[in-house]
């Protein structure tokens, strides 16, 4: 099993004869993720020859829905045409965007995502975000496939360099889903909806939740767990080091006085009953400890 994507997700890739669109259309079929078409409104009509499979290129995300039967889109549009990109892909109703694109605008994304949520169809991922991939079935972003197979453990991660390590570390007992989520101040889908998920997902047996420095995400996901999750879940949270006041990678890793600190959250996290390493590697050799004890 899976949450959000599965072998049967059908995907559009909005800006899809871009460079980076292009480049990661093709890792995703080779991947054996189903690709069925792009979108570029200046395109539209013509084809993209992707190692032999014709895509086809539409105006819109509604058309490429109608002639596909998609149900994902994987937004590579430039920052300056993300927010129509999302408002394109919500107003055709597409029950999954995922926004791979970097440096949007904040006030942008939070128009967006409030459109997204007025209208209630559609999920997004993202933005500045490397997707999802349900290992063995399919894979919307840019995570490589060949990190990690199908597995029992569910991973929700602000970071995509610490969603690949991660992977690769448990790449023996593998996956059933990995979603980046981004760490941008503003996301669509969050450490609590991927919990949720994976806590009514019956191919998810144990979670690993990784966090950063900024805001208080992962302390009102301490309280969700504590709540409402029984699957045990183990956690990391980046950013031990980091100097205040100084935003370190992500536009929201930003620490300011004692707010948003790693021990904080890491406290929040342990008052929950998630173990939390003290590095990516630790936190790793604790969920073996956990699967061994399932």
């Amino acid at each position: 099993m899976a949450i959000f994507l599965t072998a049967s997700s059908r995907i559009l890739v909005q800006g899809i004869t871009g460079s980076e669109g292009l480049k990661h259309t093709r890792r995703m079929l080779a991947s054996g993720a189903q690709v069925v078409g792009g979108t570029n409104p200046r395109k539209a009509g013509t084809t993209v020859d992707v190692d032999g499979t014709s895509l086809p290129v539409f105006a819109t995300v509604a058309e490429g829905m109608a002639a596909t039967g998609a149900d994902v889109t994987v937004i590579f549009v430039p920052p300056a045409g993300t927010k129509a990109a999302v408002h394109d892909a919500v107003d055709a109703g597409i029950p999954l965007a995922v926004v791979i694109t970097e440096g949007v605008p904040v006030h942008d994304t939070a128009e967006f995502h409030a459109y997204a949520e007025s209208k209630g169809t559609t999920r997004i991922i993202g933005p500045n975000c490397p997707g999802i991939i349900s290992p063995g079935a399919s894979n919307a972003g840019i995570i490589p496939a060949s990190i990690s197979g199908p597995g029992r453990i569910g991973l929700v991660s602000k970071s995509g360099t610490l969603t690949y390590q991660m992977m690769y570390e448990l790449r023996d007992i593998g996956f059933s889903t990995a979603i980046g989520i981004g760490g941008d101040p503003v996301i669509g889908t969050t450490h609590i909806d991927a919990l949720q998920a994976f806590q009514d997902d019956p191919g998810t047996d144990a979670i690993v939740m990784i966090g950063e420095i900024g805001g208080d995400a992962e302390e009102r996901a301490a309280a969700y767990i504590s709540e409402h999750v029984t699957k045990p879940v183990v956690g990391y949270v980046a950013g031990f080091t980091a100097p205040e006041g100084k935003t370190m990678g992500h536009a929201g890793a930003i620490v300011s006085g004692s707010s948003g600190t790693a021990q904080a959250k890491k406290e929040a996290l342990e008052a929950a009953g998630v173990r939390v390493g003290k590095t990516p590697s630790e936190t790793a050799r604790l969920m073996r400890e956990v699967i061994a004890a399932l």
